[in-house]
């Protein structure tokens, strides 16, 4: 079967730099490469475990979407961007392009629906996709052909949730239901405001009573006690908060599948950049991996002791593609 994986890019940026908040990784030039670090340690052991056929990695745009054209308030109660984060961005995508795998962003448009535009396609093509994500928006997409690939919180491996199990979780009928939970009960990171003093458990109520947020407002008299008026009171927020909370399925992109295809990287960039950025143990494992393909490498014995990582080499590397500040 061919399999894609999707990696929501920042997500995974994300959970890798705060992983080793407490003990970060600090190279001998004083920089901080835990994001760099824990994202290429989550790359290569999805594409080692998993053996995807395809495989794409995702990052949101730098400028406004169309969600914050709409709503100006849309995740303003966010954190800025860690300066450490920013600087690592543009070397993991350098990295990922290495690996030869598309690196896609679609200005005005989030992540997500570029995800879910692409998963969308793919299923259509008979593809099996896994949507690599901690994020529980991504639950309104499961199908039978797409499912989450989640990190486990607090520890190593992952989970895949598929439609029963986004179903368990939330206790709904269908997985776009998810939408509508997210428009009634908010989701604070992402500021979407929902219903005020409506929560996760009467919001499942309410689908289940009512199946979808536009039956419910059409039927608000069947809603006892002032759970009515609340929801009466901020009709057109709950509204405005599902056109928020849906990921869009229409996004301007292609699933060109040929260029989603897994190939052998390239290895004496990859080496490269590893070796500016101190990855002594992410060097081991190319010549592990690649040493018996490809003996064109080496990488001439340093101060680190390093020493020689490819046999009968044709070249040398001597030195790195240049100062970090030059890759950002």
């Amino acid at each position: 079967m061919k399999r894609l994986f999707l990696l929501d890019a920042y997500a995974l940026i994300y959970r890798a730099y705060y992983a080793f908040m407490r003990m970060p990784r600090i190279n001998s030039k004083g920089m901080n490469t835990s994001a760099i670090f824990g994202f290429v340690n989550t790359l290569d052991d999805v594409l080692t475990r998993e053996k995807p056929t395809h495989l794409a990695v995702v990052f949101d745009p730098s400028g406004p979407t169309f969600r914050h054209e709409a709503f100006e308030s849309y995740k303003a109660n966010r954190e800025a961007t860690p300066e450490d984060i920013r600087k690592a961005v543009p070397i993991i995508k350098q990295i990922v392009e290495a690996r030869r795998i598309p690196v896609i962003e679609v200005a005005g448009y989030e992540a997500d629906d570029v995800i879910g535009t692409l998963a969308g396609m793919a299923a259509q093509r008979d593809f099996e996709v896994l949507m690599m994500t901690p994020d529980k928006d991504y639950g309104q997409l499961v199908t039978d052909k797409i499912k989450i690939y989640k990190p486990r919180f607090g520890g190593s491996g992952f989970d895949t949730l598929g439609v029963t199990e986004v179903l368990e979780k939330w206790g709904l009928e269908t997985t776009a239901q998810v939408i509508d939970l997210l428009a009634l009960m908010g989701d604070a990171s992402d500021n979407i405001p929902g219903c005020p003093g409506v929560g996760e458990k009467t919001a499942v109520k309410l689908l289940q009573q009512f199946g979808s947020v536009e039956n419910m407002l059409e039927h608000t008299e069947s809603i006892r006690g002032s759970l009515r008026l609340k929801v009466e009171e901020n009709a057109e927020q709950i509204r405005f908060s599902k056109f928020l909370a849906a990921i869009k399925t229409d996004v301007p992109v292609e699933f060109e599948e040929e260029r989603f295809v897994i190939e052998e990287p390239d290895v004496k960039t990859l080496v490269d950049i590893y070796t500016e950025l101190e990855f002594r143990s992410h060097i081991k494992k190319l010549n592990a991996q690649f040493s018996m393909h490809n003996s064109q490498l080496s990488v001439q014995s340093d101060n680190s002791g390093m020493g020689s990582l490819f046999d009968n080499s044709q070249f040398t590397i001597i030195g790195t593609v240049g100062h970090i500040g030059a890759i950002r």
